[in-house]
């Protein structure tokens, strides 16, 4: 998504100021990383149709800080997740990959 996140057009939605990012839960971005997506997404105005691998390979606390990196950077909304939530939503997301809700 690029260093500033601003995704790359075309291939990448941005995550900076993501009006996807601020239309979805908390447990839905979570669940986002750990599965991947795979589809048709709008960000910002602009479809996208490309595959966000799943990253469940990743520990709770590395999923935790991603998210919350995210959520704090780029004009988007703020919060914390913690590496508790990640546990939680890890254990209610199917493993395999497909688009997220």
């Amino acid at each position: 998504h690029q260093p500033e996140g601003t995704g790359l057009p075309g291939a990448f939605p941005p995550l900076a100021a993501s009006d996807y990012i601020k239309g979805k839960s908390k447990q839905d971005i979570v669940s986002s990383v750990l599965r991947g997506i795979t589809g048709k997404i709008t960000v910002n105005g602009v479809e996208y149709n490309n595959v966000m691998p799943a990253m469940s390979h990743l520990s709770d606390a590395d999923v935790a800080n991603i998210v919350t990196f995210v959520y704090a950077s780029w004009g988007n909304p703020g919060g914390q997740i913690s590496k508790e939530e990640v546990f939680k939503v890890r254990g209610t997301t199917p493993r395999a990959s497909g688009a997220a809700h």
